[in-house]
């Protein structure tokens, strides 16, 4: 009975700070409304308006679909209890435009206002994103300039062939890059995002390509026997890690793309796979077989000591890292004969607190933002797949359904 007793005031005790958790993360959002403007709505791009919004973590947007004129500074009574209105007007003649005004709620005071617009019809969702951006920033919250950046991914078209496509971060946006052949692990090669690094399977021999996405220029990187895969690139974009397997097993190399030499940092006579670069890029995270099955380990580059990163889970096959925090999908089921269920977890190598980011589905692929602040991974649930994201700091989550066909490698 004391047990019983200390335990559900334990459990209270959870209750109350989990609560105020809560309400302090509601107190620090602001509540926004969004008033359409426009002759003809679009309900795409009011959908993009509500996700920026939400995943940004810093605002509790009301999902209702209000109507009034765009110039007017008049708000109906019912959005007065609104800290924000977003008067938007959207416009679709030779090419599109935007307009966004941002107003007090409670006496209409005009905060800013913007024009927005493009050529490319199809990039409508940058619009909307880089408006969000700006209303974030003009409020002085914390930076989200992921959410401009463009999602780099491959995917299955037919047997031996593949696409790499470039999207917005809803997916709404999609071009094809590279067509016909297969053509698998497209990884960016710099923060701005102009170049890219990917494999290619045409000839004899797979070969590391890189290519410029608004010159077209491509130039060939490397080639090994067996694989040869990009899974990640220093800070200062001067070293990639590479997987290669020139003698059967695949090992991790770290190569200078300054002078194209390449230094074996794992020798294991097993798999080694999928280096990530840690802090400085002085450490390195992947995955290993190591113990008979897939977990996630770290090492020094230069040393021959390997650490297990990971002690959670017997099958831990894809990880990810920023600075001493990683992200990793763990799979929680042995289904011989259907899909199992992987979930993704965050844990820091500092300190070695874990814990878990999705319950439910299949979770591959995760990727951390630039900044380390939301998660990017593929959901698989049953026949659907998704594309998903965790803001770490609100806990705010979403999910834009991608039918058809496989998701190969996916990065942002």
């Amino acid at each position: 009975m004391r047990y019983l007793l200390i335990l559900l005031f334990s459990m209270h005790l959870f209750a109350i700070d989990a609560s105020m958790k809560i309400e302090k993360d509601v107190e620090h959002r602001s509540r926004i409304a969004l008033v359409d403007g426009s002759a003809v709505s679009n309900a795409k791009l009011f959908k993009i308006l509500l996700s920026d919004f939400k995943i940004s973590g810093h605002f509790l947007v009301d999902s209702s679909v209000y109507k009034s004129d765009f110039a007017s500074g008049f708000i109906v009574p019912e959005l007065k209890s609104k800290e924000y209105i977003v008067k938007f007007r959207f416009t679709q003649q030779n090419g599109v435009k935007l307009e966004i005004r941002l107003l007090k709620a409670s006496d209409a005071s005009q905060l800013f206002e913007k024009s927005y617009a493009i050529q490319n019809v199809h990039k409508m969702p940058f619009l909307v994103h880089k408006a969000v951006y700006d209303i974030n920033r003009i409020l002085k919250y914390a930076d989200i300039g992921w959410i401009n950046r463009y999602v780099l991914f491959s995917r299955y078209t037919t047997p031996k062939h593949s696409e790499i496509l470039l999207s917005d971060y809803t997916f709404t946006y999609q071009k094809v890059i590279i067509r016909g052949g297969l053509n698998l692990f497209p990884k960016w090669a710099d923060s701005a995002q102009k170049s890219f690094y990917y494999t290619s399977y045409a000839g004899m021999t797979p070969t590391l390509n890189k290519i410029n996405i608004y010159t077209g220029s491509k130039r060939t990187i490397a080639s090994s026997e067996g694989m040869i895969v990009c899974s990640d690139v220093s800070s200062d974009g001067s070293k990639i890690l590479l997987t290669m397997a020139p003698g059967g097993q695949p090992d991790i190399y770290e190569m200078s793309l300054f002078t194209g030499s390449k230094k074996r940092v794992t020798t294991f006579n097993g798999v080694d796979v999928s280096g990530k670069y840690l802090g400085n890029g002085g450490q390195i995270v992947f995955v290993s077989n190591r113990l008979g099955y897939a977990n996630i380990f770290k090492k020094s580059i230069g040393s021959a000591a390997v650490q297990q990163a990971v002690f959670h889970g017997r099958n831990n096959n894809a990880v990810d890292a920023y600075g001493s925090q990683i992200v990793y999908a763990s799979r929680e089921s042995s289904n011989a004969f259907g899909g199992n269920r992987f979930n993704l977890y965050l844990s820091s190598l500092v300190g070695g607190s874990t814990r878990p980011l999705t319950t439910t589905g299949s979770n591959q692929f995760p990727r951390f933002s630039t900044d380390g602040s939301v998660i990017l991974y593929i959901k698989q649930s049953g026949n659907s797949s998704s594309i998903g994201y965790i803001n770490l700091g609100s806990s705010q989550s979403l999910l834009f359904p991608i039918g058809g066909r496989k998701i190969q490698s996916i990065d942002w």
